[in-house]
């Protein structure tokens, strides 16, 4: 199958944790996700950067079964949102463990701070501009939390990374450690900050990228009004498309 589908499936699929071997067996963010973008059913497709899918899967698995329902308007932003550009693999690290590091617990403060200070350092290195210097966004996160800060610029004082160790290792580990932070802290409304932050990192994406972040290629009213799994339709497995 290729080319984008115009319609969406008979059986639409309530959003559930995990990986789903067909829609009949339920469905994750990606895995419609690749279905709308008329790809192979997978959780790893082709059509949306793999630090972004894999935001996407673990905001996916990290929300309520009650609220997940409301990740799916954002599904077909994604599409398309790919490239090998290390700027996107920061940015979307970078807007994980600024989201985390005010909220998460004490303990793993000091991982997100370091993880700003080293996507920052990523940056920098790219953009050609010195080391040392923050965006005033990684600065307002820092002065939360100015223990952790100050931990985390010792720490990282005489360690290098290679762009090669960031894609692989650091980045991944960053964004699951935020959604996972996110999700076991105390705040109210963890639900809530996870949806934004799956949005914000979709817009910094699609802002690198020149696009809309409100709109894709595939999107259709069809498809968000059958993805609107809310009510009663989210007491069951799937829903019929009419």
């Amino acid at each position: 199958m290729s080319g984008y589908q115009t319609h969406p499936p008979e059986l639409v699929p309530i959003l559930s944790r995990g990986k789903h071997r067909n829609p009949r067996k339920g469905a994750c963010f990606m895995e419609l996700a690749s279905y709308l973008a008329g790809e192979r059913w997978s959780d790893h497709p082709a059509c949306t950067h793999p630090l972004l899918a894999a935001a996407a899967r673990d905001v996916n698995d990290y929300t309520s079964d009650a609220n997940r329902a409301r990740l799916a308007g954002l599904i077909p932003s994604v599409i398309g949102l790919t490239g090998e550009d290390l700027h996107l693999d920061a940015r979307i690290a970078l807007r994980c463990a600024r989201t985390a590091l005010p909220v998460v617990t004490a303990e793993r403060q000091r991982v997100m701070a370091v993880s700003v200070l080293a996507c920052e350092r990523v940056l920098a290195t790219l953009d050609g501009r010195p080391a040392g210097g923050l965006e005033e966004a990684s600065r307002h996160a820092l002065a939360q939390v100015p223990h952790a800060a100050q931990w985390a610029r010792s720490f990282t004082r005489d360690i290098a990374i290679s762009p090669k160790t960031f894609r692989r290792n650091s980045a991944p580990a960053t964004v699951h450690a935020a959604v996972e932070g996110i999700e076991r802290s105390a705040v109210p409304h963890p639900d809530d900050i996870l949806r934004d932050l799956l949005a914000g990192v979709i817009g910094d994406c699609a802002a690198w990228a020149g696009r809309d972040a409100g709109r894709s290629p595939t999107y259709d009213t069809a498809w968000a009004a059958a993805c609107d799994l809310t009510g009663a339709a989210a007491g069951g497995a799937r829903r019929k498309f009419v």
